[in-house]
């Protein structure tokens, strides 16, 4: 077992609701949930929920050196060791409910791409709203948001909500194919241009 996937196990133990997966993403999975970061010109790009990194690494290879990469993720033990294997990545550890603060603050305003390894499904509906706001505020129609699901829990009632949240906050939402090569296997929702008014189901 790899230090990433201990650390990561080890964490999910502590604390499942807020890592939501017992192992790491895979490569795979990564550069299908990426797919949307620029491959020129100097982009912002947000990363939520990063972990040990799968899809941090990604984004970095594919940005090679542009641009501004800011990953905000709530636990303080996967930060500092993303923090440590990715120097250039600006790490945040924060709540992503605070996302247009935490971009005010670095001289942002707006997201190119936002990638996002958050356990929505998991999270309650307040959760969601509180998120899903900070999400779409920084948001304008070009900025692209991504984010992955597991495929056998899709016809759950949790999965089933938030499919149905993306639809109503955004007017594009592409479900890509299933990533089998995963662990377990996962599909990618990309979503574009928020509605002008985002709020929680009713």
């Amino acid at each position: 077992m790899t230090n990433d996937t201990t650390l990561f196990l080890g964490q999910w133990m502590r604390s499942p609701g807020t890592v939501g997966a017992v192992a790491p993403s895979s490569r795979r999975l990564a550069e299908t949930v990426t797919t949307p970061v620029p491959r020129r010109g100097d982009p912002v790009i947000v990363e939520l929920g990063p972990g040990t990194g799968a899809f941090t690494a990604e984004i970095q290879r594919r940005l090679g050196g542009r641009g501004h990469h800011m990953a905000v993720e709530i636990n303080p033990r996967l930060a500092d060791f993303l923090a440590a294997r990715h120097p250039k990545v600006d790490v945040v550890v924060d709540d992503a409910a605070r996302l247009p603060q935490l971009l005010e603050d670095r001289g942002f305003h707006k997201a190119d791409a936002i990638v996002s390894g958050l356990p929505w499904a998991a999270f309650s509906e307040e959760t969601q709203t509180r998120l899903m706001d900070a999400v779409t505020a920084i948001m304008d129609p070009n900025t692209a948001f991504t984010t992955f699901a597991y495929s056998f829990a899709k016809r759950l009632p949790p999965a089933q909500r938030f499919r149905q949240r993306l639809l109503d906050t955004f007017e594009e939402v592409v479900v890509g194919r299933t990533v089998w090569g995963n662990l377990p296997p996962a599909f990618v929702y990309h979503a574009r241009r928020p509605r002008e008014c985002v709020s929680g189901p009713a």
